[in-house]
């Protein structure tokens, strides 16, 4: 089991990034409560609910100059562990939720102002395996709080 944080939570109203900071966020079985996602074809859903980011890969890509910030690049969840502990199947229990990372989020050009040269493909865990952000399934519905400490289940 690794222990880890919550560093900040985000979500939007009205679509697309960067997604604003907030204080808490209502997960639910399809996403995040009241959260606009204006690409269904591509974001959201049961497998697609919640979308991750290590703090580790942020902090990595600003010390590289890009001006990535939290919630530049659509995660809902920023979180402080180590970014090896993050893969499919790995669940993550907080409080009151538990998330299961069902696969890697495949970087597009929407994100591309986090990028120098417009270059997100920086965060492609194709090109750069464990690099990138996460998507998870949900299953334990609830609220996450800023602050909020956090589960790795790293057996999975």
């Amino acid at each position: 089991m690794i222990q880890g944080s919550v560093v900040g939570l985000f979500a939007t109203t009205v679509g697309g990034v960067p997604k604003p900071l907030v204080e808490s966020i209502e997960v639910e079985t399809h996403g995040i409560k009241d959260e606009i996602i204006r690409d269904k074809k591509h974001h959201g859903g049961a497998e697609k609910a919640v979308c991750l980011l290590s703090q580790d890969v942020l902090q990595q890509l600003q010390n590289d100059g890009h001006p990535i910030a939290g919630g530049s690049t659509g995660e809902n969840i920023l979180i402080n562990v180590p970014f090896e502990s993050l893969q499919p199947g790995v669940q993550l229990k907080f409080h009151e939720v538990e998330l299961e990372i069902t696969m890697a989020a495949s970087p597009c050009k929407t994100i591309g102002d986090s990028f120098i040269d417009q270059n997100f493909n920086e965060l492609s865990n194709k090109k750069y395996p464990g690099r990138t952000r996460w998507y998870a399934r949900v299953l334990v519905e609830g609220v996450i709080h800023q602050d909020e400490s956090v589960t790795i289940n790293s057996n999975a």
